[in-house]
Order: structure tokens, then sequence, then C-alpha cells
């Protein structure tokens, strides 16, 4: 494989008008679009419409004028079509860890009346803040939380189980599981199944219903492009919701937006009825705003064949990434920790190194190609279809190559710490 084959690739790429949607330096390889997704051109301008005239002009009045109310659900219809999902079904609020606590909880405790079932399985290499939510919980609530490798997860499905929760890919390793097996098995075994789509929505098809999945949530600032910190999203099973309305059970964070009648300020809660309960405090205007823009490059690629030709994409990018290094850096002691079987992978490639992982991925920035280190040796490289192109992918592996074939990474300055890695 040639730099000029490359170019052939991208010349052939049916999704190549959709880099168009992005701010990008020019001389600037983004591989860490699972970490913070690339700036939409249509986010600054649309920005400055809300702050300059919805809030600068209209004010308060824009709540009602603007929409600003419905802007979660409007927000919520849009991720819907990217994960299975149906209108009315997805509310965009709040933080990924929040939205976790919330689903996490009522999953709890829709079981309560299973005294047998008492653990909560996770995987050990999960995103921590799904671990750190769930060991809260489980220590409130009187639950175990049972962490297990992810081949070693089937096994605990059983009659001891309350609520299987999962990261469907793995953010350090880009490890795949299989979503709806597990979700069959788990409500086979008369377990619910709690799902973070962080990695997952706007990069792999995603058909909820189809899983018989029973919660998901997911962030908005990784591969929907919502921006730094944009708000999360939270999806309930209407079997679920029904039975909540039905038997009056609330979800934990009982906030006045979550209210039936939120402006009758009554000094009692009344849940809202079907997702709307979710919400709990003000809508966040200015992120939802910034996650819409975001959330609508990704449904640009639907004239193109959608999800499923971002995800064949993502596919060739990351088959590509992992050849060329295997070819190029053969000798420079890194290893593939994402799965070879492209059936088991998301989008990306993590490669570890026992010596100086963090280094290395710190002197490819100073070269313009950003990917990003996690503990303790993973060098992870992201690949956003949308924006990625095949000749960005040449370029990194022969930074790369350059990199560890010249030492570079020894220098001093690149083994120092910074507060994000």
């Amino acid at each position: 494989m040639t730099r000029d084959d490359c170019l052939a690739l991208d010349a052939q790429d049916p999704l190549a008008p959709l880099r168009a949607q992005f701010t990008i330096p020019p001389a600037l390889i983004y591989l860490d679009g699972n970490s913070l997704g690339a700036l939409p051109r249509a986010t600054g301008a649309r920005l400055r419409q809300v702050i300059d005239h919805e809030w600068g002009t209209d004010l308060i009045r824009s709540w009602n004028s603007a929409g600003w109310m419905e802007l979660p659900r409007k927000v919520g219809d849009k991720i819907a079509r990217l994960i299975g999902a149906r209108p009315g079904e997805v509310i965009a609020a709040d933080s990924t860890s929040v939205n976790l606590y919330k689903v996490l909880s009522a999953a709890l405790l829709l079981q309560r009346a299973n005294p047998g079932r008492r653990r909560i399985v996770s995987e050990r290499s999960n995103f921590p803040t799904d671990l750190y939510i769930a060991e809260s919980l489980a220590r409130e609530r009187g639950f175990d939380l049972v962490l297990a490798e992810a081949e070693n997860i089937p096994a605990l499905i059983d009659e001891r189980l309350a609520v299987l929760m999962l990261t469907e890919v793995n953010y350090r390793s880009g490890a795949l599981h299989d979503m709806a097996a597990l979700a069959l098995q788990a409500r086979q075994a008369g377990a619910l199944s709690v799902w973070d789509l962080a990695h997952s929505a706007g990069v792999l098809p995603l058909d909820l219903h189809a899983a018989q999945a029973d919660f998901a949530i997911g962030c908005g600032y990784k591969y929907l492009n919502g921006g730094p910190g944009a708000p999360a999203f939270l999806w309930v099973h209407p079997r679920h919701l029904e039975r909540m309305q039905h038997e009056d059970l609330w979800q934990p964070l009982a906030g006045w937006i979550g209210h039936a009648a939120p402006f009758e300020f009554t000094p009692h809660y009344v849940p809202a009825g079907g997702i709307a309960r979710y919400q709990c405090g003000t809508p966040q205007i200015l992120g939802l705003t910034a996650l819409e823009c975001g959330v609508d490059t990704v449904l640009a690629a639907e004239p193109f064949g959608g999800v499923p030709a971002l995800r064949a994409k993502s596919l060739a990018l990351t088959r590509l990434f992992a050849r060329l290094v295997d070819e190029c850096c053969a000798d420079q002691g890194l290893s593939l920790v994402t799965p070879q079987d492209e059936r088991r992978r998301g989008s990306q490639i993590s490669l570890a190194r026992d010596e100086g992982a963090y280094a290395i991925v710190q002197a490819l920035i100073e070269r313009g190609v950003i990917g990003d280190f996690r503990a303790p040796d993973v060098l992870r490289f992201g690949f956003a279809p949308l924006y990625t192109r095949f000749i960005d992918v040449w370029n990194a592996v022969e930074q790369l190559r350059q990199v560890l074939a010249g030492g570079f990474w020894r220098e001093a300055r690149f083994a120092e710490r910074r507060a994000v890695t």
C-alpha cells in the first residue's frame, strides 16, 4: 500500500464530501474523534445566532419563541435516528455520568422485588466513571458489583444477576461487545441490561429495539461532534417507561423539568410522562444547540448510505492503519490491542508498548498527528469516517515510523505529563 494508493482511495470515497462540514487545520491529522469530535462549520454561526438574537435580543422570551424548552426532545429525536430508537424515546440532557446514575438506579429499582438478584455485572476495564457510579449505587442499595474480563461475562449472567452494565465499545481497547447476544442472554436470565454507547453512537449501526436492550446512555462530544462537554443522551425502553408510569416509580433525580407541569410550581413532585421524566434541571441551551449541529453532520451521511456506510469506511480505515503499522513498525515493540476480527472492533486502533507510550503520543502530537494515551501503556487512535481520509492514515503511520525509528520520543520534554493525556 503506497501513498498514491491512499490518495486513490480518497478520490473514490463516496463519503469524501462530508469532510467539508468540518473545520480542520490543513496540516493536522486528527485521529482523536473518539475523544472529542471535530468542530462542525455550522456550529459557530448557529451559536452566534442563539447568543446574539435569541438570547441577546429576545432574552427570556426565547424559551417560547425559539423553542428552547423543546430542544432536549428535538435533539433526542435526531439522535434516535442513529441508535435505533423511535421519536419521543430519547432525551438529550445532562452528562453521561449523570444519565448513567439515572438509568442504573431505575434498573435496580425495577429489580427490587427480586431479592435473589443482588449483582451488577460489568467489564473490569469498563470506563472508570461507569464503574464509579455502579460502585456507589451498589453500596447504597445493597448490591454487589462484580467485575470480570469480557470473555467471562456470559458465565456471570444467571439467576443472581440484577443488571448487566456494559459499554458497547471498550474505551481503551476498542473491543466491541455483541450487544444483541448479551442483551438477549440477560433478558432470558431475568436480568436487565444497561448500555453505554459513548464510543458507538454516530459510527456504529445501532438498533436498540432490535437488540431489546433495556436502557442506554451516551455522550455527545465524541462521534456526534457536539463539542467539549456537550450534553449526553438517554434512552429507556418503552416497556419500562410504561411500568414506571403505572407504578409511579421515579427516577432518582426528580428535578423540576422532569415534572409533569413544571410551571405550576407545586411543592410535590409528579413525574412527567414518557422519557421527559428523565430530565432534571434547566436545559443547557448553548450545549444543546452545538450538539444539534454535531448530530446533523452525522445525519448528513444518510443520502450516502447512512451509518452503515460510515461503518464500512471506519473498518477500511482501521484495517489500513493496522496493516501499515504492521508493515512499517514491525520491529518497534508495538502490539495490537484492538481485536483483529473486524466484527469485534469499534472505530479505533489501540497499540500497546512497554516503554514510552505516553512520550510517543506527545511526539506525534508535536508533529501534527493527534491521538491520545491511555494508561498504562496504550497509544489510542480514533477514526471518524465523516472526516478522516485514507491519506491521513498513511501520513500518520509514516510519522509514527519516524518517531520510533529516530528515537525522537526519548527527548525529555515528551515525558512531561499534562493534565489531559
